[in-house]
């Protein structure tokens, strides 16, 4: 079972959701959250490998930067000022030291995630395939994003489409214009292959049915035609750098 703190972030990020349409405001949940929220068949694995929730993170549009910052305001929110000079993100905290992180219009961590025009393709939370590359673009990966990783792939199937399927032409476009996450996103996908069996939590059927997925994911993401300047960033490879340092994680 989740704990009542988890219970208590999924609770308020689907409430300021709803209250935030309701005021024509565009907002998805992204991060842990929403992997619970988009996983309830096995989200018990999430409690299982004892994966907690620490803060809440959104989605919105950058054109509605001033009704956000209102809207998280009015309900008791305070904004971290030093956030104000950054156009992609919004950082705030409620009296209960509650952390929330806005990113507008992309995600930009290690690697570009631009969603401006993906976040009508699903509510509350990101897409799917979002979702997975939200995990996937982090050089450093924690095991609390593997284990969101493994959740989601097993809750779901990986095939066209963003209807609760892992959408794989959209990921396999994405990276085959973008050497260095396609590098990272693939490293990070080997890396859950060796995780899987370190968790006691997970039967040979979960284990069997997310290799079966990232074998997928694989060979598609390999097949995808590359764009030339894939191909001229490939022959450099890792001799330089191909992402972005972060000083802090999310989700």
């Amino acid at each position: 079972m989740p704990t009542t703190k988890d219970s208590q972030f999924i609770q308020e990020a689907l409430k300021m959701v709803q209250e935030a349409e309701g005021e024509g405001i565009t907002l998805r949940i992204i991060g842990a959250v929403a992997f619970r929220i988009h996983c309830p068949k096995f989200r018990h694995l999430l409690d299982a490998m004892e994966r907690r929730i620490t803060d809440m993170d959104f989605a919105g549009y950058r054109k509605q930067r001033v009704t956000i910052i209102n809207f998280f305001q009015n309900r008791g929110y305070s904004i971290d000022n030093a956030m104000l000079l950054l156009n992609e993100r919004l950082t705030f905290r409620n009296g209960s030291g509650a952390h929330v992180d806005v990113f507008l219009d992309k995600l930009s961590m290690c690697h570009t995630i631009d969603f401006k025009n993906r976040l009508a393709q699903d509510t509350p939370t990101f897409t799917l395939a979002d979702l997975l590359m939200e995990k996937m673009q982090i050089v450093q990966i924690n095991e609390k994003d593997l284990k969101d990783t493994i959740v989601l792939l097993r809750e779901h199937p990986v095939g066209e489409g963003d209807a609760e399927t892992v959408n794989s032409e959209y990921i396999t476009n994405d990276l085959a214009a973008d050497w260095g996450f396609h590098y990272t996103f693939t490293t990070n996908l080997k890396k859950v292959l060796e995780f899987l069996p370190t968790y006691p939590a997970l039967t040979d059927e979960d284990r069997k049915d997310i290799e079966s997925k990232i074998t997928i994911l694989l060979d598609r993401i390999e097949a995808t035609p590359k764009s030339a300047r894939w191909k001229m960033r490939a022959k450099v490879g890792t001799k330089s750098k191909w992402y972005r340092d972060v000083e802090e994680s999310y989700g």
